[in-house]
């Protein structure tokens, strides 16, 4: 197996068809090249060919518009600062990203289970399971979300599965640490438009914490992928793709070869509206990411060094660090002997 890279096109994303893997062994050998040039050159592409029916993310989408149409002391209802596993509505301006203010609103879900409270030296992350909030004039929402968690989590764990494939790892190396008792997490968000005082940040450059993100968005645009020319180019909307990124676990695991990329999201103009589903595919909380065993482990060039940033290797405290720096309003009222940690 060779790797090649190709040069570089801006103007959009790589497109990877996920359905060409039934397509027989020719088309499946030229997905795994695919795949691998855009997780190794790019970490970045749209995924096309994934399954989905129109139908389930037309319900999805109803359900999600209709929760923003509420009033907002109905969505306040749901505040997560009332919850110490940082699920629930999130105001516009409360999220932070590289220490600055988000300008968008959200409702955090993740996986439905009880609350857990750590015990006597178990470790912080459990915090992060948890009940979430819902509207009670909206049950379809709490049905279609709890559907999408488990439609993307079936593709995301197919599309990892092609994914190590492509670089010639074992491709159930990491089932071990999903099955029941993953951590998969879902947003459904809007932005607003832009802030008064003109700040363009809807949410800050970052990378994702987990294995996988596969994101929904709609046609106004406004999310920005950092190439490797170092500069910022948009992600023009894909009808009916999602766009995936890869997460920092991965980066991790491959010691660098496949790459977590800074991405953003600016502000759509005046008071347009934007929406978007981000959806997180992550192990469980307790899960230790072992090396990825693969034939070009040797030249990969190492994870990036950002001292503002450590990686731990539970993946519970990545994300336990990664909210507690996020929702500062939950971290300060919940969970306050935690953040010298953070």
């Amino acid at each position: 197996m060779t790797h090649t890279s190709t040069p570089p096109s801006y103007a959009q994303l790589p497109i990877i068809d996920l359905s060409a893997a039934d397509r027989g062994p020719q088309a499946r050998a030229l997905l795994h090249a695919q795949l691998h040039s855009a997780a190794h050159d790019v970490g970045f592409f749209q995924l096309v060919g994934h399954g989905i029916d129109p139908a389930e993310r037309a319900a999805l989408l109803r359900a999600m518009h209709a929760f923003f149409r509420l009033p907002e002391a109905e969505r306040l209802a749901l505040d997560n600062i009332n919850s110490p596993h940082f699920r629930g509505y999130t105001r516009t301006g409360d999220e932070r990203t590289g220490g600055s203010r988000d300008w968008r609103d959200q409702l955090d879900i993740g996986a439905e289970r009880p609350a857990r409270t750590p015990g006597p030296g178990e470790p912080a992350y459990w915090w992060l399971e948890g009940p979430n909030q819902w509207p009670a004039a909206l049950p379809e929402l709490r049905t279609a979300a709890l559907a999408w968690i488990d439609r993307l989590s079936t593709v995301a764990h197919r599309l990892l599965h092609e994914l190590l494939t492509a670089i010639g790892a074992p491709a159930d190396f990491y089932d071990p640490i999903f099955g029941a008792q993953a951590h998969p997490h879902l947003k459904l968000v809007r932005y607003p438009g832009s802030a008064s005082d003109g700040a363009d940040q809807g949410v800050g450059a970052h990378k994702d914490y987990g294995f996988l993100t596969l994101l929904l968005q709609d046609q106004v645009g406004g999310l920005q992928v950092q190439r490797g020319d170092g500069l910022f180019h948009d992600v023009p909307p894909l009808e009916d793709a999602f766009v995936v990124n890869l997460g920092e676990l991965l980066e991790v695991a491959t010691n660098g070869y496949l790459i977590a990329t800074n991405h953003r999201v600016v502000s759509p103009p005046g008071a347009t509206e934007r929406f978007s589903v981000p959806f997180f595919y992550n192990p469980r909380l307790d899960a230790r990411v072992d090396p990825l065993p693969f034939p070009y482990a040797g030249t990969a060039p190492g994870i990036t060094d950002d001292p503002t940033n450590p990686l731990f290797a539970e993946y519970g405290y990545n994300e336990l660090k990664g909210k507690l720096r996020a929702h500062p309003l939950v971290a300060e009222r919940h969970h306050a002997t935690l953040l010298t940690a953070a």
